[in-house]
Parts: structure tokens; C-alpha cells; sequence
């Protein structure tokens, strides 16, 4: 992973924009996100706007459009070839539990997995793969994968943008600050069905 910062915080213009937005895209079409996780490659790109050395805009739209992307190649990936691929080499190397775990995920939540686990580091690469697998309809999949993606990567690079030099210190606590929106979400959505519920019950 050092050397591919490294390599990256070398880079300018269109080759920067390029890297970036590849390895959002690999992160759930490839797995790539296993060996290098999403925030990484956006905060730096946004800390490469706030140097001059690409535009921010850009930066933005194409850390977007990757994301979305891959995460739609993940889905195809899991909807065509999922049971094998989870009993393949590759899949016996993510290992069981983190399987288990994006399973269970995307098992409680349905659709609003898809776009929560866009802030949780290995639920990033595995749940649009296991929404193909489990044959969740791709325009609702589309739908909460635009909504998640679009906010995720704003979020991050804009981070790394106003982090500067100091990106590193700020990749430390996006994941915490991701995950714990994520249940915070989870959490107001489930207090307004109980309310609901409730409503309905008394009418």
C-alpha cells in the first residue's frame, strides 16, 4: 500500500485523476479494496486538488463514477458467478468470516445495505457482490449505489481537500466516523418504523 501512495502522490493532472478513479472502481470489481481501502486513494486525491495539482471538480466526478461503476461490476460479478467465485481460490482468500459478516449485513438492511456499507471498510467490497448473488433487482440496487456512492466519494475527497498535507492524520478516523454514521442511520430508521408501527396500531 506505501508504494502505491507513493507512486500516486507523484502523479498530476489527468494520471492522478485516472489512478484515483481506477482504484475506486477496482475496490468492489476487483477486490481491490482488501489490499488498499477507498478512503486511501480518495483522501489523497483530494489532498493532490488542495496542492493545484488536479482539479477538485474532476477529482470529485471521477472518484463518483468510478465508485458507482465497480460496485455495479461487483454486482454482475455475484449475480453470474457468486456461489463459485466464494469457493474459489479468491474467495477462500477473503475468508470466511468477512463473507459471513457482508452477508448477515445485507441480509438486515436489504437495499439500504448497499449504500451503508459504502462507509464500512470490507462491507465497501463485498456487499454489491452479494446483492448480485442474492438477486437483488438492479434498479433498486442502482438507485441506493448512486445515492451512497455519490456521498461517499464527495465526502472523502472533500476531506482530503481540506486536510492538505495532513491527510494521513484524517485517514485514521474516517473509517470510525463512517462506520459509526452508518449506525446512527440504522438506528433513526429503525426508531421511525417502531413510531410508525405504533401509529398504525392505535388507529
Amino acid at each position: 500500500m506505501d508504494g502505491v501512495v507513493e507512486a500516486l502522490t507523484a502523479l498530476s493532472g489527468w494520471p492522478a485523476l485516472v489512478v484515483v478513479g481506477g482504484l475506486a472502481f477496482g475496490e468492489s470489481a476487483a477486490f481491490v479494496g482488501l489490499f488498499l481501502p477507498g478512503e486511501t486513494a480518495l483522501l489523497l486525491g483530494g489532498a493532490l486538488a488542495a496542492t493545484g495539482r488536479v482539479s477538485l471538480p474532476a477529482m470529485v466526478v471521477v472518484s463518483t463514477v468510478g465508485a458507482i461503476a465497480g460496485d455495479s461490476v461487483g454486482y454482475e460479478i455475484g449475480r453470474w458467478s457468486g456461489p463459485p467465485l466464494r469457493r474459489s481460490r479468491a474467495g477462500r482468500w477473503v475468508g470466511e468470516e468477512r463473507w459471513n459478516r457482508a452477508e448477515r449485513f445485507v441480509a438486515r438492511h436489504g437495499p439500504l445495505a448497499v449504500m451503508l456499507g459504502r462507509w464500512v471498510g470490507v462491507l465497501r467490497t463485498l456487499v454489491p457482490t452479494l446483492a448480485g448473488m442474492n438477486r437483488m433487482p438492479y434498479r433498486r440496487f442502482l438507485l441506493f449505489n448512486a445515492l451512497g456512492g455519490a456521498a461517499w466519494a464527495a465526502t472523502v475527497v472533500l476531506l482530503g481537500y481540506l486536510a492538505g498535507a495532513s491527510w494521513r492524520r484524517v485517514q485514521a478516523h474516517v473509517g470510525e466516523a463512517g462506520a459509526g454514521l452508518a449506525a446512527l442511520v440504522v438506528a433513526v430508521l429503525l426508531l421511525r418504523w417502531v413510531v410508525r408501527r405504533r401509529r398504525r396500531r392505535r388507529r
